[in-house]
């Protein structure tokens, strides 16, 4: 008797050990992975539109575009320099799955000019997008995971392409980083007799000041 109760007990825990409560097993999951965009503060740019290959080699075309999150609030300092306040992703990426690079075409409206172009993800990267709906963030158990994987692309002056992750604590990661050239075709590809969007007045202000920081993206 003595011995099947010990049996017993080592089953139950067993059990209880095998269940896991970060497991996302069981939460609810959206269809898609998002992407979103961001620019550095007063560093203006509108998206024309965006790519995506993934890693089965399909290519997605125009699967976001339009304006970029920014906190570009003026407070005397030279807060264009590096990269603040990392929006989420706004537009999800139905049917393909994870990244293997990603192209946008943007203008880059404090300079004039249109960035065209592919930046790599790392294999490194897509292991934190599938880990960030795996499971639940260890400092809130209580709380159902992460949806949908999400990555955010931050556009800067001089084309760079800088790629940020969120893992399964909704932290953004800095991950992968390119840069690209200019557009020969202008913006809109010489539609509309290159017209480029208008620049902000804080921009404007900004740049009369402290210029446009290059190097610090």
């Amino acid at each position: 008797m003595r011995i099947l109760f010990a049996l017993l007990t080592m089953l139950s825990m067993s059990a209880c050990h095998a269940v896991d409560p970060l497991s996302a097993k069981n939460d609810y999951k959206l269809p898609s992975w998002g992407i979103g965009f961001t620019e550095p503060a007063h560093m203006t740019v509108w998206v024309e539109t965006s790519a995506v290959e993934d890693v089965k080699g399909r290519i997605f075309y125009n699967i976001a575009a339009g304006v970029a999150g920014s906190s570009d609030h003026e407070n005397g300092t030279e807060n264009a320099r590096g990269w603040v306040g990392i929006g989420g992703a706004s537009k999800p990426v139905t049917g393909a799955g994870l990244p293997k690079r990603i192209f946008v075409r943007w203008q880059s409206i404090v300079e004039r000019k249109t960035y065209a172009g592919w930046v790599d993800i790392s294999e490194s990267t897509r292991d934190i997008m599938r880990n960030s709906t795996a499971r639940r963030c260890h400092e809130t158990p209580e709380f159902t995971a992460n949806p949908s994987a999400a990555l955010n692309l931050g556009l800067a002056p001089g084309g760079i392409i800088q790629v940020w992750v969120w893992d399964d604590c909704f932290r953004a990661h800095k991950v992968d980083r390119g840069e690209v050239g200019i557009e020969p075709l202008g913006p809109y590809q010489g539609k509309y007799n290159n017209y480029h969007r208008k620049i902000k007045d804080s921009s404007k202000r900004y740049i009369e000041r402290f210029g446009i920081p290059y190097g610090s993206w």
